[in-house]
């Protein structure tokens, strides 16, 4: 007996290395439809990587999708082989963009856009996070309930990873049971309008409803944000009434003045976040600034006495001016409005000067037939611009000429944003943070034209359609998975959702 389990332990070991073999070639065949890289521990060398630290050359060593060395000069080539690295030579590797303001419309208007269209146009970009807004989607993410009616929908979906606010709106805003409910379910924050949002089950909120959130997110940590506008009557009712095609009519329609007006109460609201306040613990963060005259003072000085208080702009506020926009040109309609070329010169001032703290999309797609262009109605037409795609390039090809630095832009679009949505593992290129990485071309030009590749699902009601850009996405890579490679995207859909725990 004992000689024939001798005589069998070989075909045993034999047989073991097999199904050893094979239960490892099912995880490799496995990673590789989530990643067009064959490893899990490499090495992505570049002479121009971003870190906090300021622009080395070197290289990132990323294991099981964590950043677990970082190397200057030729000191990693010692440690890895041949076919462990990547070496992407003067290209630039920047923390993924962190974009914290995007309508990816699903579930309930996919036609619109969705999760599989709008996480491969962000993969395409370097975005390798998304927050998703709580609207456009049908029903609006307001309840634990709706909310998971967007993670199931964002499953085998997502190319890149994506987090969720959730709707503050009046009938859960003075009803702490139902917002914990919604904050236990893991929205990261909460979004309000203090204007009309256009969708019906997402009603706007007064300075009270935002007072209420406050007080409850002051026991979560977790921020409030807000579309701030806040309609005045105005006497330019009869006049845009007669001229619905001419972009200065529609400017006149939502005048600074709405922003200055909803500024001024949120700042007074904040007052309570400070240190040793009845909100300390709540931020608040004003979306999509476009007024860059009394609002944003009104914001530096509620920030210079300690209000919890941080706010954004969009490229298409820094790439597009008032001036230049054609009659019946509905892709550039979004609110707040654009502005003149006097206001778009004081945000970049202000941006780079850090009294505007972050960047986002605002990506707000929809079908071609609500924009209205064969109208060109600006008063009908459903205002977003469509941009997701595109932000690093716009953000570089307008940000030379005043002199933006690699490092800025990372503050702008991944660090600052990260720290927005609580990613602490996020946002920055240092050792322990997950490998999500976005890797290009600062001096490559792309042409936007009919032949370019556009992964948002309708192209044409983009207004950056027919530019010239400079910055090249070559490379993105979520939690070390290279999930886009020079215009193709990994087989499976491998992004995360993001919870609050």
């Amino acid at each position: 007996m004992e000689l024939v389990q001798w005589r069998l332990l070989p075909l045993l070991t034999l047989l073991l290395s097999a199904a050893f073999f094979y239960v490892r070639r099912s995880s490799e065949t496995s990673h590789s439809d989530c990643s067009l890289h064959s490893y899990t521990h490499y090495w992505i060398a570049s002479k121009r990587i971003v870190t906090p630290d300021g622009l080395i050359s070197g290289a990132v060593e990323i294991n099981q999708g964590t950043i677990t060395s970082i190397l200057k000069e030729a000191d990693w080539r010692a440690r890895a082989t041949r076919d462990q690295f990547i070496d992407y030579g003067d290209a630039v590797v920047m923390p993924g963009l962190i974009d914290v303001h995007a309508h990816l419309d699903e579930p309930g208007r996919t036609e619109w856009e969705g999760f599989s269209s709008g996480t491969k146009a962000a993969a395409a970009g370097g975005i390798t996070t998304l927050i998703d807004m709580p609207l456009n989607s049908e029903p609006s993410t307001v309840s634990r309930e709706t909310l998971k009616l967007k993670t199931d929908a964002a499953k085998g979906k997502i190319f890149v990873h994506v987090g969720f606010w959730g709707g503050l709106v009046p009938e859960n805003a003075l009803n702490s049971t139902a917002l914990e409910d919604l904050l236990d379910a893991g929205v990261l924050g909460l979004k309000s309008f203090m204007c009309p949002s256009g969708i019906d089950d997402f009603p706007m909120t007064n300075i009270t409803h935002i007072q209420g959130g406050l007080s409850v997110l002051a026991r979560y940590k977790r921020p409030l944000l807000v579309h701030a506008e806040l309609v005045q009557e105005s006497d330019e009712k009869e006049d845009a009434v007669s001229d619905a095609a001419s972009y200065s009519t529609y400017l006149r329609t939502r005048p600074a003045s709405w922003e200055q007006a909803a500024v001024r109460q949120l700042v007074s609201a904040t007052e309570e976040t400070r240190a040793g306040g009845s909100a300390e613990g709540a931020h608040l963060h004003i979306v999509h600034l476009s007024d860059a005259g009394s609002s944003l003072d009104l914001i530096k000085e509620a920030k210079s006495r300690g209000h919890s208080l941080t706010v954004e702009t969009c490229p298409h506020y820094l790439a597009f001016s008032a001036e230049e926009i054609p009659d019946g040109d509905t892709r550039f309609k979004c609110s707040p409005p654009i502005r003149d070329a006097a206001n778009r010169e004081k945000l970049w001032e202000a941006m780079m000067g850090g009294d505007i703290d972050l960047l986002s999309s605002d990506h707000s797609p929809s079908v071609p037939e609500l924009k209205r262009l064969d109208e060109g109605d600006f008063l009908k037409a459903w205002g977003g611009i469509s941009s997701l795609q595109f932000v690093l390039p716009v953000t570089w090809t307008h940000g030379r000429q005043y002199s933006l630095a690699f490092e800025k832009l990372a503050s702008l679009w991944s660090e600052k944003p990260a720290r927005l949505a609580g990613q602490k593992l996020k946002g920055a290129i240092v050792v322990g943070n997950h490998a999500d990485l976005a890797v290009w071309e600062p001096e490559a030009e792309l042409e936007l034209d009919a032949d370019h590749p556009v992964f948002h699902k309708h192209p044409s009601i983009s207004a950056y359609m027919g530019r010239r850009l400079s910055g090249k996405v070559v490379a993105t890579f979520v939690s070390g998975n290279l999930v886009f490679k020079q215009g193709f995207h990994a087989t499976a859909a491998c992004g995360a959702t993001i919870l609050a725990r």
